[in-house]
């Protein structure tokens, strides 16, 4: 399984970024020494990272690396600053737009990955959870899957406020009724009848997300999305999400 840095000049970011890349193009037959035959292009996930994290985050704190190439799957992994992966108050921070467009052309462009909705998938963790769930809808027509482990979707749920997610809105009450809040985003994607994606879902019990991301679950629930659900006794952790994107990837159509 080979792991590559890449390095590039974002157009929507108007500045260089790095990305981490799992690409299994060296899968070897040890006894006949030989590379297995190729199997490109590829099914791909795109993992988002949490708050204070960067590109290596998922590489180092969990065995992705090892399940990928079991599975045969691409994953390309962005640092996506602090950003919650949508557009910021300044200029050249799109970063849903990033995420959820450029980053597959460009992707694309440089390795065999597939260039179909049905094998591009999108996941994260805290931040990179709801990076991921309010990006697989507002780009539904790029991803069909959509895993989010203990989700940051909590700032339009919770009274109090977040200092991360909240200092990147102007207005929090108006950024509430748009598509940066998820259930707003599933209404239009549903009265839009744009490809509705399936989801993947977990969170720790002991999570001071949980109420959150049920609260989420739920909706999605009734309004009919095809939803799978974990949780267990667990707080915000690696060894939970660890646990969790092995189930995940178990979970996707590999």
């Amino acid at each position: 399984m080979a792991l590559l840095q890449v390095d590039y000049l974002s157009n929507t970011l108007f500045r260089k970024v790095t990305l981490s890349v799992i690409l299994p193009v060296d899968n070897v037959d040890y006894e006949k020494r030989a590379y297995f035959p190729d199997k490109a292009p590829y099914k791909t996930l795109y993992l988002l990272h949490g708050l204070l994290g960067h590109h290596s985050d998922w590489v180092c704190e969990t065995r992705i690396r090892r399940w990928a190439e079991e599975k045969n799957l691409a994953v390309v992994m962005p640092s996506g600053d602090n950003s919650f992966y949508f557009k910021g108050r300044n200029p050249d921070t799109d970063y849903g737009k990033f995420i959820g467009e450029e980053l597959l052309e460009v992707t694309r462009k440089m390795f065999p990955l597939s260039h179909k909705r049905e094998d591009t998938f999108i996941g994260g963790l805290s931040m990179g959870g709801y990076g991921a769930i309010r990006n697989g809808i507002v780009y539904s027509e790029n991803f069909s899957h959509v895993i989010g482990l203990s989700a940051a979707v909590h700032f339009f749920e919770y009274e109090e406020e977040d200092i991360y997610a909240i200092g990147l809105l102007e207005d929090k009450e108006k950024a509430k009724l748009t598509d940066l809040n998820p259930k707003v985003a599933y209404e239009e994607l549903i009265a839009r009848k744009r490809p509705v994606p399936r989801f993947f879902m977990a969170c720790g019990r002991q999570d001071d997300l949980m109420p959150a991301n049920i609260s989420l679950r739920d909706y999605l629930l009734a309004k009919g999305a095809d939803l799978t659900w974990h949780e267990e006794d667990a707080e915000h952790e690696w060894d939970f999400w660890d646990r969790q994107i092995k189930k995940a990837l178990d979970w996707l159509p590999l």
